[in-house]
């Protein structure tokens, strides 16, 4: 059965994945359709920091920080407790630099970088998320090569053939209308954070933390891949994220404030309503997350001093500071004593807390929780001493999932036998198995990209062979 069709790809989803794969094949000369469900173009890429983790750049070595591919790699390992699938990883880390040029080629500006969960050495290249998407889908557009469908739910994979030849040739939309094209489809609508009976499937203890992430994340991809029997990795991994902030935002202020914040890695220590420490506050905060989670009401506070407070940077990422300051979610004190009955702490305690924990810095004694750097042993823990001091009130949200479809070197995903499902692709949030047991800040963003343009050039020799034939 035959179907005229003026696409050789389809694109569900446009976030960084959707973006770079429309582009990257678009760049080969392949003519793509970018389906998004939502009214604009984004998922959650537009709700994140702007953080890529790239390794032996010239931004790091303008900062005098060293780091390489070998470097990177062992990171990522290290984080996922090395059950990564490491044949993903050994393509991140072989594509990173390319994919950090191919960026800049188009115009991304990364103008600073920064320390991270999981990470060794400051690797996380910022860059503003929303001009980086806007640049990225100008590009496409401008070739002539991309459409863009806005307002537009897939909702089913549309196959052609039988068994070892069965193929998956286009989409059915929820209006019933069918879409098909030569090599297939790319599924990139990210991951489930607010489908509750995903959710409640396979990670039951995260319907406690706040619902983030992209508004359209609900799962369609995973139930599309399903259905066909595509394979799934890292599912039982999902986690949460701290510093997800709980207070509400100044009037006029609720699109200029972070809509996460990590002080800790700044220096902030994080306690609970008891004003006790939990964990060590180096760890990733989705460790962070799952510890807070078992708190009183999931709530965590991140407590710093002026030291801290000087390190804001400004948006977009997770450390500004003065704009949390500024929407009146962050509270500021003269002392510990009356930063703790702002947030309605147990001074006492607190003050317990900190003494030990600047005992700690000083070596004065072992810290309770063992912690003995800012991240994954980069930096040193420094006192929570030079007023005035800060506190905001946390949680866990859940903002990504990074866990789902199983995919191999070249995006396409597999089955639950471990082959190809032909002609299906997926990248970015809505797969699983590259990260492992944790996750490593920044590698959403150059994951996405990196496997996004890897799926464009396979699709595209499956292009080239069909002419050839």
């Amino acid at each position: 059965m035959n179907h005229s069709t003026p696409y050789d790809l389809i694109v569900v989803g446009s976030g960084m994945a959707g973006q770079c794969t429309a582009l990257a094949i678009a760049q080969l000369g392949g003519r793509v359709l970018v389906l998004e469900k939502t009214s604009g173009f984004g998922g959650s890429t537009l709700m994140c920091a702007g953080a890529f983790a790239f390794a032996g750049t010239d931004i790091q070595k303008k900062n005098k920080i060293d780091d390489s591919a070998e470097i990177l790699e062992e990171d990522l390992l290290k984080a996922g407790e090395y059950i990564n699938d490491r044949s993903l990883v050994k393509v991140y880390v072989e594509h990173q630099y390319s994919a950090y040029r191919w960026l800049e080629g188009l115009g991304l500006i990364f103008d600073r970088v920064g320390l991270s969960g999981n990470q060794s050495v400051p690797r996380n290249h910022g860059s503003d998320p929303i001009r980086a998407l806007a640049l990225i889908h100008q590009h496409a557009l401008d070739t002539g090569l991309v459409t863009f469908q806005k307002q537009t739910q897939a909702t089913q994979l549309i196959t052609q053939g039988d068994d070892e030849h069965k193929r998956v040739i286009g989409v059915r939309l929820s209006n019933e209308k069918s879409i098909y094209s030569n090599a297939g489809v790319m599924l990139a609508s990210g991951g489930f954070s607010r489908a509750t009976d995903i959710v409640q499937k396979f990670a039951p203890h995260l319907l406690k933390a706040k619902p983030m992430g992209g508004y359209g994340n609900t799962g369609d991809g995973l139930r599309m891949g399903w259905a066909l029997g595509a394979d799934v990795a890292d599912m039982g991994f999902t986690k949460g994220t701290f510093g997800a902030v709980v207070d509400a935002a100044l009037p006029g202020h609720e699109k200029t404030v972070p809509l996460l914040i990590a002080a800790m890695y700044c220096g902030a220590i994080v306690v609970n309503q008891q004003g006790q420490r939990f964990i060590d506050e180096s760890q990733s905060y989705k460790e962070i997350g799952e510890a807070c989670l078992e708190q009183d009401d999931a709530i965590g506070f991140q407590i710093f001093d002026q030291r801290v407070m000087d390190q804001s940077t400004d948006m977009p990422n997770n450390r500004d500071f003065q704009a949390a300051l500024n929407a009146g979610i962050l509270h500021k004190a003269n002392t510990i004593s009356e930063l703790a009955q702002l947030l309605k702490i147990p001074a006492s305690q607190l003050l317990n807390t900190i003494d030990a924990y600047n005992k700690a810095c000083q070596g004065q004694s072992k810290d309770q929780w063992g912690r003995t750097s800012l991240s994954s042993g980069y930096g040193k823990p420094t006192r929570v001493d030079q007023g005035p001091f800060y506190g905001v009130k946390c949680t866990t949200g859940l903002t990504t999932t990074f866990s789902g479809l199983r995919t191999d070197t070249h995006a396409r995903v597999l089955d639950v036998f471990n082959k190809p499902i032909l002609g299906l692709y997926a990248a970015g949030e809505i797969t699983g198995g590259f990260h492992g047991k944790h996750y490593m800040s920044g590698t959403s963003l150059g994951k996405g990209c990196i496997f996004g343009r890897l799926a464009a050039q396979d699709a595209m020799k499956h292009i080239q062979n069909k002419i050839s034939v």
